[in-house]
C-alpha cells in the first residue's frame, strides 16, 4: 500500500517496513562531496554498486551503499587530502 508523505512524493511499504528512495547521481555525489563524474567512474570500477532505472538506464544508488563508503576503505584507493584517487599501478 502506496502512502504519501508531507512532501507529496509516494512511499511504498514492503512486509512492514518503508521503502526509502534511491539517491540520483547528483545526491550521491553531494553526500560523498565528489564530482558526478567521479561517482560515474567509481560506478565503472566496481567501487559502489549503482543500479540502472527507467529506460533511459540512470544510475540510481541506495542511500546504505552511499554511507558506507565513509566506514570502508576500498582496495585500490588510497588517501590523498581527503580525497580518493584511483591508484595506477
Amino acid at each position: 500500500m502506496a502512502t504519501s508523505n508531507t512532501t507529496g512524493k509516494s512511499r511504498g511499504k514492503a512486509r512492514g517496513t518503508e521503502l526509502r528512495p534511491m539517491l540520483t547521481v547528483r545526491e550521491a555525489s553531494e553526500i560523498l562531496n565528489v564530482h558526478s563524474n567521479t561517482l560515474r567512474r567509481w560506478c565503472k570500477h566496481g567501487l559502489v554498486r549503482a543500479y540502472r532505472m527507467g529506460p533511459r538506464g540512470e544510475r540510481r544508488f541506495r542511500r546504505e551503499d552511499i554511507y558506507a563508503l565513509f566506514s570502508e576503505e576500498k582496495p585500490g584507493y588510497r588517501g590523498s587530502g581527503g580525497r580518493r584517487r584511483l591508484s595506477r599501478t
